[in-house]
């Protein structure tokens, strides 16, 4: 099986380069300048070149603070591009994964959002983010779009790799103590999303398109995950590190993060029987990638 992925450097895309080959799949990894999401002519020269047999929509304008400033961009990469990129999908006949993000809510509720919850973006990352979604529906209905949250690994930037980096010249850190969700390791994305791409591409029950969360077992908050982090350094080094719990007041940004970004994975794992391990899990494994490098 032949997976076209968009992008080439992203967290999620570095993780299906390195997962592809241990399912037996072939990831072709696409990006600028050759595919272009802004440039929609580039995304159906490129895709229909390869003749995959699947499309991951993985890259996109994920700097949420700057989108307040850059909104044309952000829905010319986040909106316009996966509309053609599910056109070509359907054109060609074969399924699209869309990769979306928790944003799309308000992130007010009391318990973890399903597929099925009222959306209503703070930010203008989360509004362009739920207009691909929308993009990718409209323009073909084999597609399962996976929403998912707080993403990190031992590739690109991302908030493990910060604490890490950080650490090695301090001995304390103030991290936001309200914002609830699940750390996910962009490692169990890829193996999810290959799964979810070799089921569409093979079985045409429409349980297996439409909307599905994708997020790590368990919840913490962005300071619990520091904690876990700085623990397992600890252990790994000896040195101790302090988290301070701050509010969301205490720490400004110019985009709103949703103060709830819990996605229950009920449905997924019903209908894919996809359950990804334990944040703490996974975490660990990271972290000792990383230690080790």
């Amino acid at each position: 099986m032949r997976i076209a992925v968009t992008g080439k450097q992203g967290q999620v895309v570095s993780a299906l380069i390195e997962r592809g080959p241990l399912a037996g799949v072939e990831i072709v990894a696409v990006g600028r300048p050759e595919l272009d999401l802004a440039d929609t002519q580039s995304i159906r020269s490129t895709l229909i070149g390869l003749r995959p047999d699947a499309i991951v929509s993985a890259a996109a304008y994920t700097a949420v603070d700057k989108a307040e400033s850059e909104q044309a961009t952000a829905f010319a990469v986040n909106a316009e591009g996966p509309a053609a990129i599910a056109g070509i999908a359907e054109e060609l006949g074969i399924p699209v994964v869309h990769l979306s993000t928790d944003y799309v809510f308000p992130g007010d509720k009391d318990g973890a959002y399903i597929e099925t919850d009222e959306t209503g973006p703070v930010s203008v990352y989360g509004k362009s983010k739920l207009a691909g979604e929308q993009a990718i529906a409209a323009a073909t209905p084999n597609h399962a779009i996976l929403r998912t949250a707080w993403v990190y690994s031992p590739y690109g930037a991302n908030f493990v790799k910060t604490m890490l980096r950080l650490a090695e010249t301090r001995d304390a850190l103030n991290v936001v103590a309200d914002q609830r969700g699940t750390p996910t390791s962009a490692l169990d994305i890829a193996d999810a999303v290959i799964t979810v791409a070799q089921r569409l591409a093979n079985d045409e029950d429409p349980n297996l398109r439409g909307v599905f969360h994708l997020t790590g077992g368990g919840e913490a908050t962005w300071a619990e995950f520091a904690e876990e982090i700085f623990a397992k350094l600890e252990h790994k080094t000896g040195k101790a590190i302090t988290v301070g719990r701050i509010t969301t007041a205490d720490y400004p940004t110019p985009a709103r993060r949703p103060a709830n970004s819990r996605l229950s994975n009920d449905k997924l794992n019903a209908i894919y029987g996809i359950a990804l391990p334990d944040w703490k899990l996974s975490t660990k494994v990271v972290l000792e990638r990383l230690l080790r490098d």
